[in-house]
């Protein structure tokens, strides 16, 4: 009985150990991220960017915006229904935290290495689209339906060459398993971006619109639709919402950087180092997709609603196709 209770009692402490890294992780990486796009958007755009809250560099932004949206009533709409209304906001950040869950930041440093680890991670994703459909339907508001709407049609044209475009990672690889993936990578002296451009292209691509940013972001549009499913969201769930878009940011851009670009591995690293420097390097590769993200969205206008199907269809789902039969033959052949 001392030995089950140890196991037990080591089982939970872990356990919980595990769930707070991952909470105070979130809004962790939000405020980094966001920061970064506020200086960065600043920058290309020859602005100042902020500069009073936290001094010249004004670091202390995003973390005064979040007090601000705490301090904000928390409206709900009388015409909504209000229990899908309240748990929209919940479901999109317990996506965004699940994602966290298989993502290897080092070796035997991942949370939960699962056998199926690709096919979750893929899967998980689209929880944060059903939340914002549930926001768009629950609002009681057309724009906020339309947004809703628009987000649903986004999601099955996007999703299956998100799912694809990683489907030749995984033959070279011979596993799902995103640890797996990486010491595949190792194993081979090179990271899979080398023969697999084109679904790394394909990936990054998908994974803008599945995040919802420019030029993908027709469900928020503000210019057509106010805010589209945010129109009635303020205070904390708000706030919710939008942290969630940053750290969704930082784990489709880490799950890229697993699949396509060896993860925490880099050549010429010493094996028995990757325990330390595997993090670094990760999170050198995400915050440089990341830049990639914010680069596009100040860069690129929005797509129409019959362009973003018509790149969806037309082009984002046959090209996987012949990346995964020109994989089959390599994998073959070689």
């Amino acid at each position: 009985m001392t030995l089950l209770g140890d196991l037990l009692s080591n089982f939970w402490i872990a356990l919980a150990a595990k769930l707070l890294f991952v909470a105070l992780f979130i809004p962790v990486i939000g405020i980094v991220l966001t920061f970064s796009e506020i200086k960065l958007s600043a920058k290309m755009q020859h602005r100042v960017g902020p500069y009073f809250a936290g001094g010249r560099w004004g670091w202390a932004q995003p973390i005064a915006d979040g007090i601000k949206f705490f301090q904000k009533e928390d409206l709900v709409p009388a015409e909504s229904d209000q229990t899908v209304f309240k748990l929209a906001s919940v479901l999109v950040f317990v996506g965004t935290a699940s994602l966290l869950v298989v993502i290897p930041f080092g070796p035997n440093l991942v949370i939960r290495d699962l056998s199926v680890g690709v096919f979750y991670a893929l899967a998980i994703s689209t929880i944060t689209t059903l939340g914002v459909l549930a926001a768009g339907w629950s609002s009681g508001n057309k724009y906020s339906l339309i947004g809703g709407l628009r987000a649903a049609g986004q999601l099955i044209a996007y999703e299956l060459p998100l799912v694809l475009s990683v489907v030749g990672t995984v033959i070279l690889a011979g596993t799902m398993s995103l640890d797996g993936i990486v010491r595949a990578q190792i194993s081979a002296g090179y990271p899979f971006v080398i023969v697999q451009f084109l679904g790394f292209g394909i990936f990054m691509v998908a994974a803008l619109a599945e995040l919802l940013r420019i030029p993908f972001d027709m469900p928020i549009g503000e210019s057509e639709i106010v805010m589209g499913y945010l129109t009635e969201y303020s205070g904390f769930r708000f706030l919710f919402f939008f942290i969630a878009e940053y750290a969704n940011m930082f784990s489709m851009a880490a799950i890229a950087a697993t699949l396509f670009l060896g993860g925490y591995w880099f050549p010429g690293i010493p094996e028995e180092t990757l325990t330390y420097l595997g993090p670094l390097v990760l999170f050198a590769k995400v915050f440089l997709l990341v830049f990639v993200m914010i680069w596009f969205r100040w860069t690129f206008p929005r797509f129409r609603e019959d362009q973003l199907q018509s790149l969806a269809w037309k082009w984002l789902v046959p090209l996987p196709l012949l990346n995964i039969i020109l994989t089959g033959v390599f994998k073959v052949v070689f």
